[in-house]
């Protein structure tokens, strides 16, 4: 009898890739080191599980627990290849998922791991931190809510107030966006009494001052900014609405409406290599005093007044929508057809009325007054019934403009007020609002964990300490995205090269900053296809692309983490 011909195929795609980033990583070693777990464990370690559940969620954009086992058979020989011992898909079981989750969510073992596997990046990518970025985001699901649990109501900045949500705290390490300290908190607490908390566990990583963390107008809270002056580091942050009332506003800007003060231009060179002029301002310093741990602080803190062109032109667009739509709301409120709700008395429609302003943001720019019509109406004689006149009552409500409030109102959007401590021999005005612009990065990493790849919305999880700990995981798949795209670009950057055959239908367009996403989806369609024949088998995958050696090339990978899935041999017979 003849020998059966057995074949079997694997797409490897971006596996080998992911595993050899996160062998670089450490992320094995350092999960083992400081998750010790249960004596009765067996398989896998830990490390382990989690390095093979991490190349799953980057390369199938997915971290549901009950697709991994099926997909580990799939990817044995890859898996087997790229951790170099023996997997079984039983090592990936939901079960087992879950029991990382669990060792993931405890918090005293992760404030210690995070500071070593932080501190591994900075070392082996010869990072030297200067500058940081805070924000939190919301992420919200279908949860149960308990008094004292994580989900809560909250404001939610995913625009579902109905659902209950979890608080994220994030500190990222400027230029790259690598994640330094993440904070998971209850969904109804205050943005505000996060920041302190979270530039604790960065300097327990750094253990270094004189760093610069930027923020929004949450972070410009005055016990905060003491915070890093008594501290010693630095802050650069707007005012919100709370510190920066519309009259203190107007007295910063009489002084550019007079004329006293020269405006400095702020240019903005971008990628491609031009420069447009994005923003002008000045700079005045005031004496701040505060209490921090018991001590009076005092300090000398610039207060940069800039008015940005691309903010006034979108806040001029956004506030005359609202006026437009609050105009089209009131005029809804007043009956014109027969069906349409009639308000019983003037306190009804005042309300409804006062609602929209509020909603829309314009109380200040619209006066109401109230008016009651009388009609009578004539009802014809029907049966027994005679002809009669009916008097209905009606509400209606008008409104006027206060077009000097609004032409006040428009001469303030576009600018803003920024305070910093840093000094500015080291940090100019056109650095310090440039450095505030590219807070897009601290978003960029919030769409990664809440959209693909790592697609942490939906939820599929209930329990909260699986959630804590899935959130955690995908902290690590985002430091693994953001290293890629930071050394592909630095190398790139060093040559003064870019990458041509990334976008797909495009392929002339060259990126001289190409995304992490795109990376890893050019090495997409590699296939391993192993034959065996009379008990001999012969392996061949699927030669690498010119592009694709260049991307190994540049994130200094040799191309055996490919080559080695097909063994030179004899082509079967």
């Amino acid at each position: 009898m003849e020998t059966p011909l057995t074949v079997i195929t694997e797409r490897v795609d971006d596996i080998p890739l992911l595993l050899a980033q996160l062998q670089r990583m450490e992320v094995q070693p350092l999960l083992d080191d400081y998750f010790p777990t249960h004596g009765n464990w067996q398989g896998l370690s830990l490390g382990h599980v989690a390095v093979v559940w991490l190349s799953h969620i980057l390369s199938q954009g997915d971290h549901r627990l009950n697709r991994v086992q099926d997909w580990v058979g799939r990817h044995q020989e890859t898996l087997e290849q790229g951790l170099q011992q023996p997997v079984r898909a039983l090592d990936l079981s939901d079960d087992r998922l879950e029991s990382v989750l669990r060792y993931l969510s405890d918090d005293a073992q992760w404030r210690l791991f995070e500071p070593a596997l932080n501190q591994r990046q900075i070392q082996v990518y010869d990072l030297h931190p200067k500058r940081l970025r805070l924000d939190s985001t919301s992420v919200s699901g279908d949860w149960a809510v308990t008094e004292d649990g994580l989900f809560q109501y909250g404001h939610s900045k995913d625009h579902r107030p109905d659902l209950p949500q979890l608080k994220l705290m994030l500190a990222t390490l400027d230029p790259l966006g690598l994640p330094i300290a993440t904070e998971i908190v209850p969904g109804q607490k205050a943005d505000d009494p996060l920041y302190i908390p979270a530039i604790e566990q960065v300097r327990q990583t750094l253990s270094q001052s004189g760093l610069l963390y930027v923020g929004d107008s949450k972070m410009a809270s005055l016990k905060t900014r003491c915070f890093l002056q008594a501290t010693g580091d630095y802050y650069l942050c707007p005012l919100g609405g709370t510190q920066l009332k519309a009259e203190v506003l107007q007295a910063y800007l009489d002084p550019v409406e007079q004329g006293t003060v020269e405006l400095q231009e702020i240019h903005y060179d971008y990628a491609d290599g031009h420069s447009a002029l994005i923003a002008k301002g000045y700079e005045q310093t005031q004496l701040r005093t505060e209490v921090w741990d018991g001590q009076t602080w005092s300090w000398s803190e610039r207060q940069l007044v800039v008015y940005s062109l691309a903010y006034a032109q979108s806040a001029q667009q956004a506030f005359q929508t609202r006026l437009e739509h609050a105009q089209t709301a009131l005029a809804a409120l007043n009956p014109s057809r027969r069906g349409q709700k009639v308000f019983p008395d003037e306190d009804a429609l005042a309300q409804a009325a006062e609602a929209i302003l509020t909603r829309y943001r314009v109380k200040a720019y619209l006066h109401l007054t109230y008016e009651e019509q009388v009609e009578h109406h004539t009802v014809r004689r029907y049966r027994d019934r005679p002809t009669r006149v009916v008097e209905q009552r009606r509400f209606q409500v008008n409104y006027t403009l206060d077009t000097e409030a609004i032409d006040q109102q428009r001469r303030t959007l576009g600018w803003r007020v920024y305070v910093t401590n840093h000094p500015e021999a080291t940090l100019s005005l056109p650095q310090a609002v440039t450095a505030y612009r590219q807070e897009y990065v601290v978003e960029h990493s919030f769409a990664r964990l809440k959209g693909h790849p790592l697609s942490l919305s939906p939820m599929y999880l209930q329990r909260e300490d699986h959630i804590k700990g899935l959130i955690r995981l995908l902290s690590i798949a985002l430091r693994l995205l953001t290293l890629m795209e930071f050394q592909v670009r630095q190398a790139l950057a060093d040559h003064q090269d870019s990458l041509s055959g990334l976008y797909p239908g495009n392929p002339k367009r060259a990126t001289a900053r190409p995304t992490a996403e795109l990376l890893l989806a050019s090495f997409r369609d590699i296939t391993l296809v192993m034959v065996n024949v009379r008990g001999q088998t012969y392996a061949h995958i699927t030669e690498l692309t010119p592009l694709q050696f260049r991307i190994l090339q540049a994130l200094n990978f040799p191309v055996s983490i490919y080559t080695r899935l097909g063994p030179e041999s004899e082509e079967p017979p």
